[in-house]
């Protein structure tokens, strides 16, 4: 079965959509079936990998809000191989509202995304900057959660809020949901804040920090206004070395977790 991980960060501008798109891209390059969930209304991981909103029928609002809806009407095909995606419109905004008086609420996307695990070995999920109804469906609906977190200022600035969101989502509705890992984005090497705020985090969040740090970079930047992840489109920049190295940490940890488990 393939396992589901809600990339997810309360603060808007943290890198999450940039590690969705790039992370799941990387993963599918190494040969891994992976699907990509954008539950964002703004749809940056729907444009930024390279699918036109405009010419959409069928998105994650028609699975949310159409009861016994097959999930596969809505899976498309992205420009790279492995990578399927599950598209956003502006439409999810008001899903939220919509599924306020529908029963079992917080599992639409559980039960949505069960029909379709068999067939990925991972399954993203881009969280939008909120603790709203999609969000509490992501955590309701994953197995773990991957924190990216800003090598800025304010990088830790709402972590206690984010942890308790996790751990009141465990308690209530998905007792299984760990912690996959810290991922540091935006790092710029030639600022002390950035290295402060660095070792800030590797002190809160301990082992569970990737040893691989995200760079600043502006091909990254550049990229999903291509609507391409970065490996397609410039793969020998400092950004998609650092997501090619940061795909090959995960799946040895993955590795080192499955034999640690037997």
């Amino acid at each position: 079965m393939g396992k589901a991980i809600a990339i997810f960060n309360q603060k808007g501008g943290v890198g999450k959509t940039t590690t969705n798109i790039n992370l799941s891209a990387c993963l599918a390059v190494q040969g891994k079936k992976v699907l990509v969930i954008d539950i964002d209304p703004q749809g940056n991981t729907t444009s930024g990998i390279g699918i036109k909103k405009r010419k959409l029928t069928d998105t994650l609002y028609d699975v949310l809000v159409n009861k016994d809806y097959d999930v596969h009407k809505a899976i498309l095909q992205t420009k790279t191989a492995n990578l399927d995606i599950i598209p956003a419109s502006v439409d999810l905004a008001g899903a939220e509202i919509e599924l306020v008086n529908i029963e079992g609420r917080e599992r639409r996307l559980k039960k949505a995304i069960e029909q379709v695990r068999g067939e990925y070995n991972y399954i993203f999920i881009d969280c939008p900057p909120s603790l709203g109804l999609l969000t509490i469906n992501s955590l309701t609906a994953v197995d773990s959660v991957l924190i990216p977190i800003q090598c800025e200022f304010y990088a830790l600035e709402g972590v206690s809020q984010l942890m308790s969101t996790v751990e009141l989502v465990k308690k209530n509705m998905n007792p299984d949901l760990q912690i996959e890992g810290v991922i540091l984005s935006m790092f710029d090497g030639r600022t002390n804040l950035a290295i402060q705020v660095v070792q800030e985090v590797k002190k809160y969040f301990g082992k569970y920090v990737f040893s691989t740090v995200i760079p600043r970079n502006v091909r990254l930047a550049e990229a999903p206004s291509y609507g391409m992840p970065i490996v397609k489109y410039d793969p020998s920049s400092a950004g998609a070395k650092a997501y090619n190295k940061f795909a090959l940490e995960f799946l040895d940890r993955e590795k080192r977790r499955k034999k640690k488990n037997g």
